[in-house]
Protein backbone atom coordinates (compact mmCIF):
# COMPACT_ATOMS: atom_id res chain seq x y z
CA UNK A 1 0.00 0.00 0.00
CA UNK A 2 2.74 2.46 0.95
CA UNK A 3 4.51 1.69 -2.34
CA UNK A 4 1.31 2.52 -4.22
CA UNK A 5 0.99 5.84 -2.37
CA UNK A 6 4.60 6.72 -3.13
CA UNK A 7 4.27 5.79 -6.81
CA UNK A 8 0.95 7.62 -7.32
CA UNK A 9 2.16 10.88 -5.77
CA UNK A 10 5.58 10.60 -7.40
CA UNK A 11 3.86 10.45 -10.78
CA UNK A 12 1.50 13.29 -9.84
CA UNK A 13 4.42 15.38 -8.61
CA UNK A 14 6.33 14.69 -11.82
CA UNK A 15 3.36 15.77 -13.94
CA UNK A 16 2.84 18.98 -11.96
CA UNK A 17 6.56 19.81 -12.02
CA UNK A 18 6.75 19.31 -15.78
CA UNK A 19 3.63 21.40 -16.24
CA UNK A 20 5.16 24.21 -14.17
CA UNK A 21 8.38 24.13 -16.20
CA UNK A 22 6.38 24.10 -19.42
CA UNK A 23 4.32 27.12 -18.33
CA UNK A 24 7.45 28.99 -17.28
CA UNK A 25 9.13 28.33 -20.64
CA UNK A 26 6.01 29.41 -22.51
CA UNK A 27 5.50 32.64 -20.60
CA UNK A 28 9.20 33.45 -20.70
CA UNK A 29 9.01 33.86 -24.46
CA UNK A 30 6.83 36.98 -24.23
CA UNK A 31 8.68 40.16 -23.28
CA UNK A 32 7.18 42.21 -20.47
CA UNK A 33 5.74 45.49 -21.70
CA UNK A 34 7.23 47.29 -18.68
CA UNK A 35 10.69 45.98 -19.67
CA UNK A 36 11.67 45.35 -16.05
CA UNK A 37 13.86 42.44 -14.95
CA UNK A 38 12.94 40.17 -12.08
CA UNK A 39 15.60 41.88 -9.96
CA UNK A 40 14.18 45.32 -10.70
CA UNK A 41 10.63 44.16 -10.00
CA UNK A 42 11.66 42.60 -6.70
CA UNK A 43 13.49 45.72 -5.56
CA UNK A 44 10.56 47.92 -6.58
CA UNK A 45 8.02 45.76 -4.74
CA UNK A 46 10.14 45.73 -1.58
CA UNK A 47 10.54 49.51 -1.74
CA UNK A 48 6.80 50.01 -2.25
CA UNK A 49 6.17 48.01 0.93
CA UNK A 50 8.88 49.88 2.84
CA UNK A 51 11.02 46.76 3.26
CA UNK A 52 14.52 48.23 3.27
CA UNK A 53 16.61 45.49 4.88
CA UNK A 54 16.16 42.71 2.30
CA UNK A 55 18.70 42.14 -0.48
CA UNK A 56 17.82 40.68 -3.89
CA UNK A 57 20.48 38.28 -5.16
CA UNK A 58 20.92 35.67 -7.89
CA UNK A 59 21.39 31.97 -7.15
CA UNK A 60 22.27 29.10 -9.46
CA UNK A 61 19.74 26.63 -10.79
CA UNK A 62 16.31 26.57 -12.39
CA UNK A 63 13.23 27.41 -10.30
CA UNK A 64 15.44 27.63 -7.22
CA UNK A 65 13.83 30.91 -6.20
CA UNK A 66 13.18 31.39 -2.49
CA UNK A 67 13.21 33.88 0.36
CA UNK A 68 15.70 33.26 3.16
CA UNK A 69 14.46 34.78 6.44
CA UNK A 70 17.76 34.03 8.19
CA UNK A 71 19.82 36.50 6.17
CA UNK A 72 16.88 38.40 4.67
CA UNK A 73 17.61 37.75 1.02
CA UNK A 74 15.29 37.23 -1.94
CA UNK A 75 17.12 34.58 -3.95
CA UNK A 76 16.22 34.48 -7.64
CA UNK A 77 17.36 31.97 -10.25
CA UNK A 78 19.11 33.48 -13.30
CA UNK A 79 16.01 33.07 -15.50
CA UNK A 80 14.01 35.13 -13.02
CA UNK A 81 16.74 37.54 -11.90
CA UNK A 82 17.52 38.66 -15.45
CA UNK A 83 14.21 37.72 -17.08
CA UNK A 84 11.91 40.41 -18.45
CA UNK A 85 8.68 38.48 -18.88
CA UNK A 86 5.44 37.62 -17.07
CA UNK A 87 6.82 34.42 -15.53
CA UNK A 88 9.87 36.17 -14.09
CA UNK A 89 7.70 39.01 -12.80
CA UNK A 90 5.35 36.57 -11.06
CA UNK A 91 8.09 34.55 -9.37
CA UNK A 92 10.09 37.61 -8.29
CA UNK A 93 7.00 39.24 -6.81
CA UNK A 94 5.97 35.99 -5.12
CA UNK A 95 9.30 35.69 -3.30
CA UNK A 96 9.02 39.32 -2.25
CA UNK A 97 5.59 38.39 -0.90
CA UNK A 98 7.38 36.13 1.57
CA UNK A 99 9.74 38.94 2.54
CA UNK A 100 6.74 41.19 3.19
CA UNK A 101 5.10 38.43 5.24
CA UNK A 102 8.25 38.29 7.34
CA UNK A 103 8.40 42.06 7.75
CA UNK A 104 4.76 42.26 8.81
CA UNK A 105 4.89 39.18 11.09
CA UNK A 106 2.30 37.27 9.06
CA UNK A 107 0.81 34.71 11.46
CA UNK A 108 0.98 31.65 9.21
CA UNK A 109 4.61 32.35 8.35
CA UNK A 110 5.45 32.75 12.04
CA UNK A 111 3.79 29.41 12.76
CA UNK A 112 5.64 27.72 9.90
CA UNK A 113 8.98 29.14 11.04
CA UNK A 114 8.33 28.00 14.60
CA UNK A 115 7.62 24.50 13.32
CA UNK A 116 10.89 24.12 11.39
CA UNK A 117 12.90 22.68 14.34
CA UNK A 118 10.04 20.33 15.21
CA UNK A 119 9.76 19.23 11.61
CA UNK A 120 13.49 18.51 11.38
CA UNK A 121 13.53 16.55 14.63
CA UNK A 122 10.43 14.58 13.61
CA UNK A 123 12.09 13.61 10.34
CA UNK A 124 15.16 12.30 12.17
CA UNK A 125 13.05 10.40 14.73
CA UNK A 126 10.96 8.85 11.97
CA UNK A 127 14.06 7.67 10.11
CA UNK A 128 15.56 6.11 13.25
CA UNK A 129 12.33 4.33 14.22
CA UNK A 130 11.65 2.98 10.74
CA UNK A 131 15.23 1.75 10.31
CA UNK A 132 15.17 0.17 13.77
CA UNK A 133 11.92 -1.63 13.01
CA UNK A 134 13.32 -2.98 9.77
CA UNK A 135 16.34 -4.37 11.58
CA UNK A 136 14.55 -6.06 14.42
CA UNK A 137 12.89 -3.35 16.44
CA UNK A 138 9.81 -5.49 16.92
CA UNK A 139 11.90 -8.55 17.84
CA UNK A 140 13.75 -6.58 20.50
CA UNK A 141 10.53 -6.22 22.44
CA UNK A 142 9.41 -2.68 21.64
CA UNK A 143 5.59 -2.55 21.84
CA UNK A 144 3.87 -2.08 18.52
CA UNK A 145 1.70 0.59 20.14
CA UNK A 146 4.77 2.59 21.15
CA UNK A 147 6.34 2.35 17.71
CA UNK A 148 3.03 3.28 16.12
CA UNK A 149 2.57 6.29 18.39
CA UNK A 150 6.07 7.56 17.59
CA UNK A 151 5.69 7.05 13.85
CA UNK A 152 2.23 8.63 13.69
CA UNK A 153 3.26 11.49 15.97
CA UNK A 154 6.39 12.28 13.98
CA UNK A 155 4.66 12.03 10.64
CA UNK A 156 1.78 14.06 12.01
CA UNK A 157 4.15 16.95 12.70
CA UNK A 158 5.61 16.69 9.21
CA UNK A 159 2.14 16.62 7.68
CA UNK A 160 1.04 19.63 9.69
CA UNK A 161 4.11 21.48 8.40
CA UNK A 162 3.08 20.82 4.78
CA UNK A 163 -0.46 22.02 5.54
CA UNK A 164 0.70 25.21 7.24
CA UNK A 165 2.90 25.88 4.20
CA UNK A 166 -0.17 26.14 1.96
CA UNK A 167 -1.65 29.42 3.29
CA UNK A 168 1.86 30.89 3.36
CA UNK A 169 2.34 30.16 -0.34
CA UNK A 170 -1.18 31.16 -1.36
CA UNK A 171 -0.90 34.47 0.49
CA UNK A 172 2.49 35.27 -1.08
CA UNK A 173 1.00 34.67 -4.53
CA UNK A 174 -2.05 36.81 -3.74
CA UNK A 175 0.20 39.65 -2.60
CA UNK A 176 2.35 39.30 -5.72
CA UNK A 177 -0.55 39.28 -8.17
CA UNK A 178 -2.30 42.22 -6.52
CA UNK A 179 0.88 44.30 -6.60
CA UNK A 180 1.93 43.58 -10.20
CA UNK A 181 -1.63 44.42 -11.29
CA UNK A 182 -2.10 47.58 -9.23
CA UNK A 183 1.41 48.83 -10.00
CA UNK A 184 0.82 48.27 -13.73
CA UNK A 185 3.84 46.00 -13.98
CA UNK A 186 1.85 43.69 -16.24
CA UNK A 187 -0.85 44.11 -18.86
CA UNK A 188 -4.13 42.20 -18.59
CA UNK A 189 -2.74 39.43 -20.79
CA UNK A 190 0.53 39.29 -18.84
CA UNK A 191 -1.45 39.20 -15.59
CA UNK A 192 -3.18 36.04 -16.80
CA UNK A 193 0.20 34.49 -17.55
CA UNK A 194 1.57 35.44 -14.13
CA UNK A 195 -1.49 34.05 -12.37
CA UNK A 196 -1.30 30.77 -14.28
CA UNK A 197 2.41 30.36 -13.55
CA UNK A 198 1.89 30.90 -9.82
CA UNK A 199 -1.08 28.52 -9.84
CA UNK A 200 1.11 25.67 -11.05
CA UNK A 201 3.84 26.60 -8.60
CA UNK A 202 1.28 26.36 -5.80
CA UNK A 203 0.16 22.96 -7.07
CA UNK A 204 3.55 21.50 -6.15
CA UNK A 205 2.84 22.33 -2.50
CA UNK A 206 -0.69 20.96 -2.76
CA UNK A 207 0.61 17.64 -4.08
CA UNK A 208 3.19 17.46 -1.29
CA UNK A 209 0.50 18.09 1.33
CA UNK A 210 -1.83 15.47 -0.13
CA UNK A 211 0.99 12.93 -0.30
CA UNK A 212 1.86 13.59 3.33
CA UNK A 213 -1.79 13.25 4.39
CA UNK A 214 -2.16 9.97 2.50
CA UNK A 215 0.99 8.57 4.08
CA UNK A 216 -0.12 9.64 7.56
CA UNK A 217 -3.50 7.99 7.02
CA UNK A 218 -1.71 4.81 5.96
CA UNK A 219 0.43 4.72 9.11
CA UNK A 220 -2.62 5.31 11.31
CA UNK A 221 -4.41 2.44 9.58
CA UNK A 222 -1.40 0.09 9.86
CA UNK A 223 -0.80 0.66 13.56
CA UNK A 224 -4.28 1.43 14.87
CA UNK A 225 -6.85 0.52 12.21
CA UNK A 226 -7.13 -3.24 12.62
CA UNK A 227 -8.28 -3.42 16.17
CA UNK A 228 -11.54 -4.88 17.45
Amino acid sequence: MIILIVVVFAILGFVVSNRLKSKFRKYSQTSLHANLSGKEIAELMLADHNVRDVQVISVEGQLTDHYNPMNKTVNLSPDVYYGRNAAAAAVAAHECGHAIQHATAYSWLKMRSAMVPMQNISGKILNVVLIASLFGGFALGFPVELIGAIVVGAYGVMTLFTLVTLPVEFDASARALAWVRDRNIVTREEYGMSKDALKWAAMTYVVAALASLATLAYYIWVFFGNRE
